[in-house]
């Protein structure tokens, strides 16, 4: 073998499907209970890896979600008037259900998602314990977390959330939910339905009372029939701009609260004094880990003139050795796109780019015959004017514009109607906190990206929504302050 060959090549190591148990079929959990749908209906949920069908899963309907509301409303009465120390030991118990499934829901995660099994194992599920542990520290402490003396729960809150981190989404939403005393009505994405419902079980398993926690698979409808329920006091919702613009309208004139968490267009800026090797390393975590389908991805590179050239080199040779295949081999770097419609979004809006004259480079990589699958993908020659400099494309595809000086990097950045998330590589802490203090995002990372806490607050500006999860503040969301 020659030497400018890679030597050794990955043997393959895959992940056993056999630590997770999946039925042919699933209901809705309302109150306790696994339940079908009102009026019989049932969709498929399929593995975007394969395209084999997983279970066939109930799809609720507006009798369903006045059922669960009904539920959540009665089960309101006794959970909230729990002491927080009683409501704490039901979220401990659920964040150690949750580490000892792990390494099931892991599995599961990536079979209905298509993301990596080392993401869903590394990533994600260490993260959702996190979360129900850090929340289950506050619910007895409501009273010191700034917001008065007594601060009181809001009642039922209807959450819908989206299919890129299925598990983690439930986890952000449900947990400071229960912590404040409030009881649930959850939407999980109709692409990514299983781990709610396993989470449903994790609920009997640990005891919660009936109502508490209730699970409506389900399409934009059954959305859009638990935010207009005149009986949901709270509203949150993670997802696409155009939906949560639906909802401002729809819950416009009510007395609901809400927290809208939306679309992104991160700016990644790359400084020329910046370590490049860990710089790519960033850049590649910030805009290829779960194939680009991040609300906060950098996928906007804004790299210094000067070192451009150098920096592209290196990132198209790291690039290349990203292994894309079969998400549940713990080798695999770029899993599935989680769904055809997905795929499609993504391949037309990189079809616009080209058209619109920027520069397409693709690694080169064998994508399987069966499932939906994109190439890692960097555009050159981008403007601010070219549509995948501006539009959310939620895929593996990266555009690079550069810029001279650190004000230009700054209006660059902002030059979004996203404000959710941006990154800053460079060796100057002066440089870090200046930039930084410009820059309309709601999370700034220095010299690392896509890196999350429960402690720490997330969400964003203008077109990225408002409200926070996660943190302090993401109590607040959920308290009657």
């Amino acid at each position: 073998m020659t030497m400018d060959k890679q030597i050794f090549e990955y043997a393959p190591a895959p992940e056993s499907r056999s630590i997770v148990d999946i039925a042919p079929s699933y209901g809705l959990f309302i109150d306790g209970e696994f339940t079908d749908a009102a009026d019989g209906k049932v969709f498929k949920t399929v593995s975007p890896s394969t395209e084999e069908v997983l279970a066939e899963v109930a799809q609720a309907g507006a009798e369903d979600v006045d059922r669960a509301v009904k539920a959540a409303r009665k089960a309101f009465e006794k959970w909230s008037a729990l002491p927080g120390s009683e409501r704490s030991k039901y979220l401990f118990r659920i964040a150690r259900i949750i580490q000892e499934r792990s390494r099931e829901l892991a599995v599961l995660e990536t079979l209905d998602n298509g993301k990596p099994i080392k993401e869903t194992r590394d990533a994600d599920l260490p993260l959702v314990a996190a979360h129900f542990f850090y929340y289950a520290g506050w619910a007895d402490k409501l009273g010191h977390a700034g917001y008065g003396a007594n601060p009181q729960p809001l009642g039922v809150a209807g959450q819908v959330i989206p299919w890129n981190f299925p598990l983690l989404m439930l986890a952000w939403k449900i947990a400071p939910a229960l912590a404040a005393g409030n009881t649930v009505v959850l939407k999980p994405a109709e692409t990514t339905p299983l781990s709610a419902l396993f989470f449903a079980d994790i609920c009997r398993q640990a005891g919660l009372p009936k109502g508490v926690v209730n699970i409506l698979p389900g399409y934009g409808e059954t959305g859009a029939a638990l935010v207009a329920h005149p009986d949901v006091n709270k509203v949150a919702f993670t997802g696409s701009t155009a939906v949560g613009k639906a909802i401002a309208r729809q819950i416009a004139g009510t007395d609901k609260k809400v927290t809208l968490e939306l679309g992104g267009k991160g700016a990644n800026i790359v400084f020329d004094d910046a370590p490049i090797d860990q710089a790519v390393e960033g850049i590649v975590g910030g805009i290829f880990f779960n194939q680009g389908q991040v609300c906060c991805a950098g996928s906007r590179l804004l790299v210094q003139e000067s070192i451009q050239d150098e920096l592209l080199d290196s990132l198209k040779r790291r690039l290349s050795t990203l292994r894309l295949g079969d998400p549940l081999d713990k080798n695999t770097d770029i899993g599935a796109i989680n769904s055809a419609e997905q795929l499609a979004r993504i391949t037309a809006l990189t079809e616009k780019g080209e058209a619109e004259g920027a520069e397409r480079w693709s690694a080169p990589c064998e994508l399987p015959s069966s499932g939906y699958w994109f190439a890692p993908t960097l555009f050159t020659g981008v403007t601010q004017a070219h549509t995948i400099a501006r539009d959310e494309i939620f895929g593996p595809v990266l555009s690079v514009l550069s810029f001279r000086t650190p004000d230009e990097a700054v209006a660059k950045a902002n030059n979004s109607q996203y404000g959710l998330s941006a990154g800053i590589w460079t060796e100057k802490g002066s440089r870090i906190l200046a930039v930084a203090s410009k820059l309309r995002a709601g999370v700034v990372w220095a010299n690392t990206f896509n890196k999350f806490d429960p402690t720490s607050p997330f969400g964003g500006y203008k077109e990225s929504g408002f409200g926070r999860e996660g943190g302090r503040h993401g109590l607040e969301a959920y308290l009657d302050v």
